[in-house]
């Protein structure tokens, strides 16, 4: 049976060894990145470019239907809430409530 001092040097080594096979890891995909962007022609520039994808706006929802008795609103997004749906059971029309 090993000693505790053995095993930590084992230990060491093999963290030696785990540290040099990153390092060599890491190296060669550098190496690849930099071939795939001399091959297609890009810059460090073109990785760091923002998406020209127009955004989408986080803003909020315009509110669309508004019940003038009680102030609640609805954007007309999502699932119709609770009292909308009884106002539209009890013979409403929704046009009754847009703003």
């Amino acid at each position: 049976m090993p000693t505790v001092s053995e095993l930590l040097a084992q230990k060491a080594a093999i963290e030696q060894q785990i540290a040099d096979a990153q390092r060599a890891e890491r190296s060669d995909a550098v190496a690849k990145v930099r071939a795939l962007m001399a091959e297609h022609g890009l810059t460090l520039a073109d990785l760091s470019a923002k998406s020209s994808a127009p955004k989408r706006s986080s803003g909020k929802v315009a509110i669309k239907y508004r019940n003038s008795s009680t102030g609640d609103t609805w954007t007309g997004r999502g699932l119709q809430p609770k009292w909308l749906k009884q106002a539209l059971a009890s013979g409403a029309k929704l046009t009754d409530f847009a703003v």
